[in-house]
């Protein structure tokens, strides 16, 4: 059922157009004044890699995985919001923990659009023999390119007992071989984690230029900082990115809000058009005829917001949102119809139902995607209020408008 209705919904579509070219402009001007940084993440399977990209993004999980694009054989990209409009880019190499995993390829791919390396290495695990290979050969590539060492899951070196208040590592961010015996409070480290860190930067000596211990958690572990060691890490990579790129993660949720306005700006437009459209089929006065009109309506604007946020409305996306808001207009599409049935009523309450499910639609959708582009998956129950509470307001405005109108053209000149 639900794949014959997309069917419906992609023939509706019919003569759609892509990007504003005003739009295009626009996010090229961005791109241009916000450089994105590019992290090349080196590490072995489960060292933390998509917790830090996590934590730099705020993005959810399954937003990660889902947007990363191979592009070498062994290396993958992620890019933070979009493709289209990175901020923030994510390289992650592969296989490097596997034997024989040669990175000349990838030395070759990234040479020059990778600006920071982090390598991420379990404070527990010590056979890091194919990771120090690997970083060989990237560090002589380009060794002016700076390297962090970012260890990891520092709580599995004292279990159950709490971190080590306050942060004690910050000086490593700068002077990654200082003694850990003059650290802050140095005596009261635990001391299997201080002979942990030690190693790693035995093993990696001469490969770095910072070292930054943390420990990301779940909230469920009971640690009352779940980014322990986060804010260092900003800071150090804040340290060691050229200005300009340093500028764009300074200014990264003010320049993704901005990203959310330039769409917003010009999805509502398109909105406010189509809701237009949609009032004047919904004052049809005849049952059932503007169903077919209304959903060619609705069709064609969900298509180009979805190009203006760059987002193609693929079956998925249609589904979930059919899911979260699809009761809502169904049931206001069948009362819709029952009124036209009462002579006069049924025009002017048609339309406004209309229109304000096509706006209500309309704006779901933009929450949709601004949701997508901040990096989490949107909830059904977002949606259904989005929805919900722009049909109220949208409905009363749209019959506020036709009283008007109906008064203006009755009323003596």
């Amino acid at each position: 059922m639900m794949n014959q209705l997309w069917n419906k919904f992609k023939r509706a579509l019919g003569g759609e157009t892509g990007t504003p070219p005003d739009l295009e402009a626009t996010l090229h001007k961005l791109r241009a004044k916000t450089p994105a940084p590019v992290f090349w993440l080196l590490g072995k399977t489960q060292s933390g890699k998509t917790s830090l990209i996590r934590y730099l993004t705020g993005a959810d999980d399954a937003v990660i995985g889902s947007g990363f694009r191979a592009c070498t054989r062994t290396s993958r990209m992620y890019q933070f919001p979009t493709a289209d409009a990175p901020l923030l880019s994510f390289l992650d190499t592969r296989g490097v923990d596997e034997p024989g995993y040669d990175p000349t390829e990838d030395v070759a791919h990234f040479h020059d659009s990778s600006h920071v390396v982090m390598v991420t290495v379990k404070a527990t695990d010590f056979a890091q023999g194919t990771v120090r290979t690997a970083l060989k050969h990237i560090r002589a590539a380009r060794p002016q390119r700076p390297v962090v060492l970012v260890i990891t899951c520092l709580h599995e070196t004292f279990p159950r007992q709490p971190h080590p208040q306050p942060y004690p590592f910050a000086a490593l961010g700068q002077n990654p071989h200082q003694p850990l015996t003059e650290l802050p409070g140095a005596g009261t480290l635990p001391r299997e984690l201080l002979i942990c860190i030690d190693e790693h930067r035995r093993l990696f000596a001469g490969m770095f230029e910072a070292c930054v211990p943390i420990d990301f958690t779940q909230p469920g572990d009971g640690f009352a900082d779940p980014h322990y060691g986060g804010e260092c890490l900003k800071e150090t990579l804040l340290h060691l990115l050229p200005i300009a790129y340093r500028q764009t993660l300074l200014q990264f949720h003010e320049a993704t809000q901005t990203l959310q306005e330039i769409h917003l700006r010009h999805a509502l437009p398109v909105i406010l058009s189509y809701t237009a459209l949609a009032g004047t089929a919904g004052a049809v006065p005849i049952p059932l005829a503007d169903v077919v009109v209304l959903m060619g309506i609705q069709a064609r604007m969900a298509y180009q917001l979805a190009q203006i946020y760059g987002q193609p409305l693929n079956a998925q996306r249609f589904r979930e949102i059919v899911a979260a808001v699809g009761a809502g207009i169904a049931a206001r599409t069948a009362w819709r119809q029952l009124t036209k049935f009462i002579p006069g009523v049924g025009s002017v309450v048609g339309a406004a139902a209309a229109a304000a499910s096509t706006y209500a639609l309309g704006r779901a959708l933009c929450a949709y995607f601004e949701t997508i582009h901040a990096g989490h998956v949107p909830s059904a129950e977002l949606l259904r209020t989005v929805y919900q509470d722009e049909f109220r307001i949208a409905e009363k405005q749209w019959k506020d408008r036709q009283s008007t109108v109906a008064f203006s053209n009755g009323a003596p000149e």
